[in-house]
């Protein structure tokens, strides 16, 4: 294997970079499509960022590996009351903390641990609410603030969260990567020491490996924690060598630079099949790449307008020509393996004259000037949005209007996305939940419309918010997959976004990685994984 050398990371000393001796190391280094905004998965929303934090931290629950089964995380059971209001976690006994840097825990994992990791994202008066920018878009696009009605400390392995509703999804929920545990006493030393905002940069969990180094856009590095609840991994080392290029990637992993890759470029799989010294595993993907209509900005508050440009996209053609077979024309927000997907809706035709008239029945007989912004990075429901927006731009020349393709910086991008600072965006999602919630609530509620939420057309249809708030009140599947199907109408009929595909996920392997699973979720998992 090829040595990867490493820079300076974060004052970490280069002695904890490996523990074990090099001859028996095992060492499995993921090319890692980007590089993570930090090491704290509350303050973000995009799967590269969780994927770096995953490794360090439990959440209270956990999915089971490879599938969206709710399992014991950090809390070993819970019971749920009668009415649905009351979920009581008993926690692991001796659960151990990592440490690092000048930090060594003096105590287990406990009760205080959990109240503080919720609260920071809770309450304002929290001493880490407002630091690393103090944005918890998941938690407040979720409207947990409204939803919790308080978290309380039962015994120090004992915790309780009462609701002020039923929350169908809650469990799958707290599942979700915005629901890390962390160490208050790390929290309490870094606050006396004055450095808070080190939590969410040299991240300490209670998970399977713990964090060492990471030198910014090039290398995460990651070693096995020897006192982990759930024993130590057959890894002793993990790298996340940060390669934004698919084509090197690939190089990477033909070389044995690396021996785990996500997201080749569609025209490599069929290569990739065929090479004897890769595995290639493929899932239908659980997400959606989608534009996004600003409705707060002319002309996108027209509904005309929004299905006009929806009809003189020829989606059928740049599916075909970017997904190739990895993908799948979309017409719904949420993908067709997911329950309550409404199959009996009929997409937008592809129809330029249509689409001229109704520009000219919403006063723009001769089209109009707009933005369009591109992702500067691949993303599994997307893998070339600067050439999708180029089919766009031509496509839309057609009906006389004029498209500036904008991009930015990938954090910068969905920074100013989130905001509504665009007319039209291309952005997607991949489900962390399984619960159609996870995509029309979270990505089309009222809830998360305002500026800085994941609700980018920043949409906020009455009826359609309350089917699906309704949805979250009732934990009868039939009912709520009812309701759903009635929401996925009315966002048809609205045309927020423009549905583009939802697409097949690969991921390629070196031959002797072992145990390694794909994620329903997108996110990418290596406890459990070992090289042969």
């Amino acid at each position: 294997m090829k040595r990867i050398l490493l820079g300076a990371g974060l004052g970490m000393a280069a002695a904890l970079a490996l523990s074990a001796p090099a001859q028996a190391a095992k060492t499995l280094v993921y090319c890692s499509e980007g590089s993570p905004e930090n090491f704290n998965p509350m303050l973000n929303t995009t799967g590269t960022s969780f994927d770096v934090a995953l490794p360090v931290y439990n959440n209270l629950v956990q999915f089971e590996h490879g599938g969206t089964k709710v399992v014991p995380g950090l809390a070993e059971s819970w019971t749920i009351s009668d009415d649905g209001l009351v979920y009581t976690f008993k926690l692991r006994a001796g659960a151990k903390w990592h440490s690092v840097g000048d930090f060594k825990p003096t105590r287990d994992a406990n009760a205080d641990d959990v109240i503080f990791s919720f609260e920071r994202q809770w309450k304002p008066d929290h001493p880490f609410h407002k630091v690393s920018g103090g944005a918890y878009d998941y938690f407040n696009d979720m409207a947990m603030p409204k939803l919790l009605k308080s978290i309380e400390k039962v015994d120090d392995l004992t915790v309780r969260f009462t609701l002020n509703a039923v929350e169908a999804p809650f469990l799958a929920n707290l599942a979700m990567p915005f629901a890390p545990i962390m160490s208050a006493e790390y929290g309490a030393m870094l606050l006396k020491k004055g450095t808070p905002e080190k939590l969410d940069q040299v991240p300490v969990g209670t998970g399977p490996f713990q964090f060492v180094a990471y030198q910014k856009d090039a290398v995460v590095r990651y070693k096995a924690f020897e006192q982990y609840w759930g024993g130590k991994q057959p890894l002793d080392n993990l790298v996340f060598a940060i390669t934004p290029d698919a084509a090197v990637r690939l190089a990477k992993l033909k070389a044995n630079e690396c021996q785990v890759m996500p997201y080749p470029n569609p025209a490599d799989i069929d290569g990739m099949k065929k090479d004897s010294s890769i595995v290639v595993q493929e899932q239908e993907g659980l997400n959606v790449g989608y534009v996004s209509f600003n409705v707060t900005k002319k002309p996108f508050d027209d509904v005309r307008v929004r299905r006009a440009v929806s009809m003189a996209m020829d989606k059928k053609a740049m599916v075909s020509a970017v997904y190739q077979a990895a993908g799948v024309p979309a017409k719904n927000p949420i993908p067709p393996t997911m329950w309550s997907y409404n199959d009996s809706i009929e997409d937008y035709p592809y129809d330029v004259e249509r689409a001229k008239k109704l520009l000219a029945d919403a006063g723009y007989p001769n089209g109009f000037e707009t933005d369009l912004w591109a992702m500067p990075v691949q993303r599994p429901y997307n893998p070339n949005a600067k050439r999708i927006a180029e089919m766009m731009q031509a496509d839309l020349a057609k009906v006389g209007i004029k498209a500036k393709i904008v991009q930015y910086e990938w954090g910068e991008y969905r920074k100013r996305m989130q905001q509504g600072e665009h007319q039209m965006g291309m952005l997607g999602w991949t489900g962390d939940n399984g619960d159609p919630d996870n995509f029309l609530y979270t990505l089309l509620g009222c809830e998360a419309a305002r500026p800085g939420g994941n609700n980018l057309s920043k949409w906020c249809n009455k009826e359609f918010d309350d089917l699906v708030v309704q949805a979250k009140r009732t934990t009868d599947i039939a009912a709520r997959t009812k309701l759903y199907e009635q929401a996925q109408v009315i966002f048809k009929e609205e045309a927020p976004w423009y549905t583009i595909a939802h697409s097949v996920v690969y991921m390629g392997l070196a031959k002797n990685v072992v145990g390694y699973k794909m994620d329903p979720f997108g996110i990418h998992r290596f406890d459990g994984v070992d090289l042969k």
